[in-house]
């Protein structure tokens, strides 16, 4: 651990991927939760945006590589800036689960996240509306993915074959056919994965694009196991995956 601490160092700086931003009243927070979810002293939990951190061990269920790792550079990024962050909320103010959604920033006006991403300690994730941050992050876990630090030294990628269970997964596959309908885009794999841009959605995504898809692609994001919702008929795929932002799909060569 104390290893690759030293060689996180290396790694270049946040601001070298997303802009600085200055004037952010700074916020004390009482306990760094995870890799990429903060409690701050006035009670707000914050789900930190663009990033997706391994899971720490919990329901009987053992951690992700890194897990740990990420939650400990989190801790060390805040106390740095002595137990404190600036924020910038997003457009959508809070998830599901009630959590204050946010970029979080240094003393310096270094987005957190980034500098996460670049060391290899959480995935890249990224939803409508979008933030404007999403190119910055996408260099930041580049670098980390070329130089296969961190959790890139040993990240798995599926094919839709290999799919087992629900949760979040880079998917790399084939497309073998892509329909609209009212429930809005589909795009199917060759193997039981489908994944979905939900028609209210489907505006921030070029769609001629996307029904022209063919070839190999690569995909990310929350995959969702369709049998466990009443069932899924013979020549429907088991495993769903939603699209919720152009940046979770890529084209590969």
């Amino acid at each position: 651990m104390g290893a690759f601490f030293v060689s996180v160092c290396l790694v270049l700086p946040a601001q070298a991927f997303c802009p600085r931003v200055d004037d952010l009243a700074p916020l004390r927070v009482a306990k760094v939760v995870d890799g990429d979810t903060l409690r701050l002293a006035d009670g707000r939990s914050v789900r930190l945006i663009g990033i997706n951190a391994p899971e720490r061990a919990r329901d009987g269920r053992p951690a992700e590589p890194f897990a740990e790792a990420a939650t400990k550079r989190l801790q060390a990024l805040v106390a740095a800036n002595d137990g404190r962050i600036g924020l910038r909320v997003g457009s959508k103010a809070r998830d599901h689960y009630g959590r204050t959604l946010a970029h979080a920033y240094d003393a310096d006006g270094r987005n957190l996240e980034a500098q996460l991403l670049a060391e290899g300690l959480g995935y890249r994730v990224a939803f409508e509306p979008a933030t404007g941050l999403e190119d910055c992050q996408r260099s930041a876990e580049d670098e980390a993915r070329e130089r296969r630090v961190g959790l890139w030294q040993q990240a798995r990628i599926f094919t839709p074959f290999d799919l087992r269970s629900g949760g979040f997964a880079l998917v790399r596959g084939e497309v073998a056919r892509v329909q609209r309908n009212r429930g809005g885009l589909w795009i199917e794999m060759d193997g039981p994965l489908v994944l979905r841009v939900e028609p209210k959605l489907l505006r921030h995504f070029d769609v001629a694009a996307l029904q022209g898809l063919a070839g190999r692609i690569e995909a990310r994001g929350w995959v969702i196991d369709r049998s466990r919702r009443g069932g899924v008929q013979p020549e429907q795929a088991r495993w769903m995956l939603p699209l919720t932002h152009a940046a979770m799909l890529e084209v590969l060569p």
